[in-house]
């Protein structure tokens, strides 16, 4: 049965669903939530919650990833960010921070490409990817397709366990016509570590990233709360059609493969446990987390939070937004709360979603029952 309805004579358009158009049903026995398990193996790591912290300069610093990957979770730096630009970033993250309140002005637009506009320096990659190292949590870094070519080859000779290749969109080939092509099928094949591709938001540009052999695919075009790329590009990723979909690829893809099992990653969209729990429940492994993480007292955007679409040299497609601080990373993920809008004890929440839906480990809570609810018919 098709769910597409007409837009007018000459355009039809798919109807899809948002995180807050949906929620999940408690239709089992119930569990105790110290009997669900929250652990999330991709490749040959294994952690004991299903979050990655976003790659975004507001999010991740080698000091948090160390921190998120204590906690039991993984980090991801992005390595065409300030700590890779500048010896000392920290002057520049508390002059983001002291900008002018208003998010969307042209003059903080400016002053972030400024700032951006140091070259990235490879010796700080190595650096900065060996800081993460000596502290004995798994190593993780991002680049765009756009950079990948030119410091892949530093940042696997620095010993990066797991590469992330993000992007606002990301295809199996990226075509550059000033440059070679990204052929990520012959990339990742010649490469000894996982990758990590997206964004992705529909079946067939997911199960061609499957086809490369990415050990996961995000979905969604990232940057969350900070990003402006549907006022700016008329994009937007209704993230619960958009996980379910690609969720049907992995199943598909697995039996095309023979049973090889690529894990759907959630990046962007979701600022509460709640979203996180739909999340996945519509069908991802795990999430990648930005606004929720970057609202930790350690999060070195100090209460604000911005990702490279705001820093774009020709095309600035977000800003710098206020999320505020709640609470300690440990509080933000594993409690105690003290709030009750689902922005701290992150896993707390996750855990008694899955208790009270009656599930116990994380693959088996994508089959939970789940209903459509439209914000406009939603009541509290």
């Amino acid at each position: 049965m098709s769910n597409e309805i007409p837009i007018g004579l000459a355009k039809n358009g798919r109807r899809a669903w948002a995180l807050d158009d949906v929620a999940i049903v408690p239709n089992r026995r119930t569990r105790s939530p110290q009997d669900v398990s929250l652990d999330w193996r991709i490749d040959a790591y294994s952690f004991t919650m299903p979050v990655i912290g976003a790659p975004m300069d507001s999010v991740m610093s080698p000091a948090t990833a160390i921190e998120l990957g204590r906690q039991g979770g993984l980090g991801v730096l992005n390595l065409e960010g300030l700590w890779t630009r500048y010896e000392d970033p920290e002057p520049v993250l508390a002059e983001i921070a002291a900008l002018g309140a208003d998010e969307v002005s042209a003059e903080n637009t400016r002053r972030l490409q400024q700032l951006y506009s140091e070259p990235i320096r490879a010796e700080l990659i190595t650096a900065r990817l060996a800081e993460i190292r000596e502290a004995g949590v798994v190593v993780s870094g991002s680049l765009t397709p756009q950079r990948t070519q030119e410091f892949y080859r530093t940042v696997i000779e620095a010993g990066v366990d797991m590469f992330v290749i993000r992007g606002t969109t990301v295809s199996a080939e990226h075509v550059a016509q000033n440059g070679d092509p990204l052929n990520l099928k012959e990339f990742i094949y010649e490469l000894d570590v996982p990758v990590i591709v997206g964004g992705a938001a529909g079946y067939t540009p997911a199960l061609h990233l499957m086809r490369t052999g990415a050990a996961g695919v995000l979905v969604g075009f990232g940057g969350g709360a900070a990003t402006t790329t549907r006022r700016a590009m008329g994009i937007r990723v209704p993230m619960a059609t958009a996980i379910s979909d690609i969720a049907a690829a992995r199943r598909d893809y697995l039996d095309e493969s023979g049973g090889r099992y690529v894990h759907v990653i959630a990046d962007g969209g979701m600022g509460s446990s709640g979203d996180l729990v739909k999340a996945l429940a519509m069908g991802a492994d795990a999430v990648m987390l930005g606004t929720t993480l970057a609202r930790a007292e350690e999060a070195p955007g100090r209460g604000w939070h911005w990702g490279l679409e705001a820093v774009h040299p020709d095309f600035p497609r977000g800003h710098r937004t206020r999320v505020g601080t709640v609470a300690p990373l440990q509080e933000v993920l594993w409690g105690p709360a003290h709030h009750t809008d689902g922005s701290s004890n992150l896993m707390g929440g996750l855990r008694h979603a899955m208790a009270s839906t009656g599930y116990v480990d994380l693959k088996s809570f994508q089959r939970v029952d789940a209903i459509v609810s439209p914000m406009g018919q939603q009541t509290r």
